[in-house]
């Protein structure tokens, strides 16, 4: 029989694991105390990347098989040793997360179910100003993590050239995230936007390689996510361990490896070994924070240029500046836009390119086998379609994420175009829920800013 709990003493205080044995990683049968004690053998690793750090809460209470619900309010009854911060939301709302200052803490939350750490980018006593710059690649369907390596040497090329130190890991998906530490002294839009301006910089050194392209149909290569550094995106923090089928893990990389480096080579078996024998490309961060004017200069020299903001998530206010929100195959086609519209049987934009919705699924795999079947009902489409085609779109419910995937037919003759089914699956994340809270990603009491 399973035990029910078993208690480690750690900096101090005792932290009490409850359902040690419960498997997390059924591929490999790596239990929750396996992860806990991951954890505890790379301690000062992952404290350096969350130490101080109102941390989201992203629960896996089921395991890596199965869907997280995030929990951004600190649990209302909480150890005496763990703190909180207050954080404002884009919405204006706010909420209390969870800060952690020692290993007992970081393994408090481990209990919780969280296989990977999602911190802000502030610290504690100071949360609207951030200290580090988060530069997040994300390979588009037909890049290679290859690309997604040359890339990152590429931004160490240009951080070089303007005196700048950044600190590369692995995403443990398919990415690779480079951290600067800055100066506190900018407020979340002015990192944003100084990280808009290095990623065009960057973009235009490689046009043919990287892309600052917000929407998914427009990308190619290697998309530089600088939307990252907007108030409220996290990003998972060093030496999480990721909800993969081997337990991978995020991990710190030296800019000497990394040209040669891969994703399966770290793992929650093989990292703590590369940490015993001293192995830690990031033990360094802290000794530097850089100023952001460079960039912040690079954005006025673009700004002269005609290249403003760029599009903010769709949860965000509008920003001043900001271009129209619009995906370029919804935009309205000029001069003919009224058309457009009474052309469209919903009453809806035409769009310029044939999109079709294929699946609506709670899990990604689910989505993908719904796509699998609209290929076998339609293998005449499927043979023309590319990789940049199929747009796997992560969606928000109200506190877990579901799965949209939607088809591109422009590479697909006219006469071949199927016309739009109903999604296969078609999962509404706001089923049975109050009319009045659909659309919205959290519940919200206005009397306390609680989500």
């Amino acid at each position: 029989m399973a035990s029910k709990s078993t208690s480690i003493e750690i900096a101090g205080r005792e932290v009490t694991i409850t359902n040690p044995d419960k498997v997390f990683f059924p591929e490999k049968g790596y239990t929750k105390l396996d992860l806990v004690r991951y954890y505890e053998s790379v301690a000062p690793g992952a404290l350096r990347g969350i130490m101080r750090r109102p941390t989201v809460l992203k629960r896996f209470v089921n395991g890596a098989a199965e869907a997280p619900f995030f929990q951004k309010r600190a649990p209302d009854k909480l150890p005496e040793h763990i703190e909180t911060a207050r954080v404002t939301f884009p919405s204006g709302r706010w909420a209390d997360l969870v800060v952690c200052d020692d290993t007992a803490d970081l393994l408090w939350c481990i209990n919780l179910g969280c296989i990977d750490l999602n911190p802000w980018p502030v610290r504690a006593d100071d949360v609207d100003h951030p200290d580090e710059l988060r530069i997040d690649l994300d390979p588009t369907p037909e890049a290679t993590f290859e690309h997604v390596r040359e890339t990152a040497m590429h931004i160490k090329e240009a951080l070089d050239d303007f005196g700048i130190t950044g600190y590369a890991k692995t995403s443990g998906s398919r990415g690779i995230h480079i951290y600067i530490r800055i100066e506190p002294t900018w407020e979340f839009q002015q990192v944003r936007r100084a990280g808009l301006a290095f990623a065009r910089e960057v973009e235009a050194r490689h046009p043919e390689l990287i892309t600052t392209k917000w929407w998914k149909e427009e990308r190619h290569g290697v998309f530089i996510d600088y939307n990252q550094n907007a108030r409220d995106r996290t990003i998972a923090s060093a030496y999480s361990v990721r909800p993969t089928p081997d337990a991978r893990v995020s991990c710190p990389v030296s800019w000497d490896e990394l040209p040669n480096v891969r994703l399966e080579d770290f793992t929650i078996e093989t990292v703590p070994e590369l940490f015993k024998k001293g192995i830690d490309p990031s033990s360094a961060i802290e000794d530097q924070l850089h100023s952001l004017e460079p960039f912040l200069e690079l954005m006025r020299e673009q700004e002269k240029k005609g290249e403003g903001d760029a599009p903010w998530p769709p949860q965000y206010p509008k920003a001043e500046g900001e271009p129209k929100r619009v995906q370029p195959s919804r935009a309205k086609k000029e001069p003919s836009a009224k058309a457009s519209v009474a052309d469209s049987p919903t009453g809806r934009r035409k769009s310029i390119h044939p999109l079709i919705v294929v699946s609506k699924a709670e899990h990604k795999d689910e989505a993908l086998e719904g796509l699998e079947r609209w290929k076998a009902r339609h293998p005449e489409a499927a043979e023309h379609l590319k990789p940049a085609d199929i747009m796997v779109d992560s969606m928000r419910g109200m506190s877990t994420t579901w799965t949209r995937i939607r088809v591109n037919l422009r590479n697909v003759p006219e006469g071949q175009r199927p016309a739009e089914e109903g999604p296969d699956p078609d999962y509404d994340p706001w089923a049975g829920l109050d009319p009045s809270l659909r659309g919205r990603s959290t519940r919200y009491d206005p009397s306390n800013g609680r989500l």
